[in-house]
């Protein structure tokens, strides 16, 4: 009987670290909430007036900081990014969509991790720590997924602190989205002598993936205006959000190559690579705040090495 209970226990907690994430995705921020992250918006506020390769070498350095120095200041950096969506249109809306996709990043990242890692690691990352505490022993069969026989707190912090990597990077680089259009992150990499077929094909997704929210949220509206899940409970609602969403692949890829058609054509008429050299219509030039940005930049890295210096950073995160 205590077998049953143990094995019925492990999989809530497994379903729990698959299910929270796709919960908060389609349950909280839902597919709208993606697209309004993920689309440029007319405004005027600070970030909207950097230039795009600001913006760009923003996220790198980004990238570069959360990746040397310790995992809470990676922490601190995603919150103060975070904060500063409020500046956006519609800052307050956008914050909370932020905030819940940063909190789907964390437990799906510390979950990809915390019953993953052997001891042989953690025992590198808590150097101090000679033993660990087990919070869960996983049935035998578990480790076919590649568990650990027991689930650790030491586990669960690493994987806290692995998923303050990638979130303070992916809060950074969403706002580069939000705040430039297509046209303007061409011309800046196109000045950073990037070649011209990779700085297509990445315009070509940045104008792809609001559409495909798009298409997503109007097939989706659509199968649930006609009534699917409408007689179950309201706590299914994800449930039927994602089986909504599943059905809904094949229309928008079929939408999405209709639109191809349209891009080549636009590409097309308006000269793309009939000469080497690119000329603009309106040029984006370097003001007085973007020079001031790259000072910050230069700042942050420096301060990054000084806490590296006085030891507040590994490339395996731990617990000073």
């Amino acid at each position: 009987m205590n077998y049953i209970i143990d094995a019925i226990i492990s999989w809530l907690i497994f379903l729990f670290g698959v299910a929270a994430p796709f919960y908060l995705i389609l349950g909280v921020i839902g597919i709208g909430g993606f697209r309004e992250i993920t689309k440029y918006e007319v405004y005027n506020s600070f970030y909207y007036k950097l230039n795009p390769a600001i913006k760009i070498l923003f996220s790198v350095v980004v990238m570069i900081i959360a990746s040397m120095v310790i995992w809470w200041i990676s922490a601190l950096l995603a919150i103060v990014i975070l904060l500063s969506y409020t500046s956006l249109r519609n800052g307050r809306r956008k914050a909370f969509i932020g905030s819940m996709f940063l909190l789907s990043v964390i437990i799906g990242t510390t979950w990809s991790y915390a019953p993953l890692t052997p001891p042989a690691i953690l025992s590198i990352a808590f150097p101090h720590q000679t033993t660990f505490l087990d919070l869960w022993k996983w049935p035998s069969y578990f480790a076919i997924m590649g568990y650990q026989p027991y689930l650790t707190l030491q586990g669960l912090i690493y994987g806290v602190q692995i998923s303050f990597r990638f979130a303070a990077v992916t809060i950074a680089a969403l706002i580069l989205v939000m705040t430039t259009t297509p046209s303007q992150i061409l011309k800046a990499l196109h000045k950073l002598r990037i070649p011209d077929p990779i700085v297509f094909s990445l315009m070509v997704a940045m104008k792809s993936v609001p559409m495909v929210f798009e298409s997503l949220d109007t097939s989706v509206k659509l199968q649930m205006l006609r009534g699917l899940g409408s007689d179950r409970s309201k706590y299914l609602k994800p449930i039927f959000m994602l089986i909504a969403g599943l059905s809904a692949i094949v229309p928008t890829i079929v939408h999405l190559m209709r639109g191809a058609k349209d891009i080549a054509i636009s590409a097309d008429t308006r000269g793309f690579r009939a000469y080497n050299r690119r000329t603009y219509f309106v040029d984006i030039p370097m003001t007085r705040t973007d020079y001031y940005m790259v000072g910050l930049f230069l700042a942050g890295i420096g301060v990054a090495g000084i806490m590296l210096a006085l030891g507040f950073g590994r490339a395996i995160p731990y617990i000073s």
